[in-house]
């Protein structure tokens, strides 16, 4: 079994990470790519509480692994300065069968969003905005 979370400034590595996903067990493998979007904005900025966000991508990744009985989980989130285009959050799930791959991918999205404590605020020019939500 795989298992993997990080919380980096660095670009993601797709190719790497999906190739650490893939496990002789895996039938079916989804990728998540979270990615900054050009929605007028120049760039986001993301802020981490880095030691609670380590644990709780942790603690939903091996919940998810158990429940959904993965093969593999990688979750990878960005933060710092990142520019239209960038990837932010990579979530890798492989399974026996992609029906769980697919849910538990889901899930753990879902999971990230609601309750990590990783926040946004978007750039546009000289202002910028904190984004409600994510990670309250």
């Amino acid at each position: 079994m795989t298992f993997e979370t990080t919380i980096t400034h660095d670009p993601i590595e797709i190719g790497a990470a999906i190739e650490r996903a893939r496990t002789p067990a895996t039938g079916g493998t989804t990728i998540f790519l979270g990615t900054v979007r050009d929605d007028g904005i120049d760039a986001l900025d993301l802020e981490v509480y880095d030691d609670m966000a380590r644990a709780d991508l942790t603690a939903i990744g091996r919940e998810l692994q158990e429940r959904y009985h993965l093969t593999s989980v990688i979750i990878i989130h960005r933060f710092g300065h990142l520019s239209i285009g960038d990837i932010i959050l990579l979530i890798a799930c492989g399974a026996p069968h992609r029906q769980e791959a697919f849910a538990a991918c889901s899930e753990i999205l879902e999971r990230i969003k609601a309750s990590v404590p990783i926040w946004k605020k978007e750039i546009r020019g000289t202002t910028d905005r904190w984004i409600p939500g994510h990670g309250e």
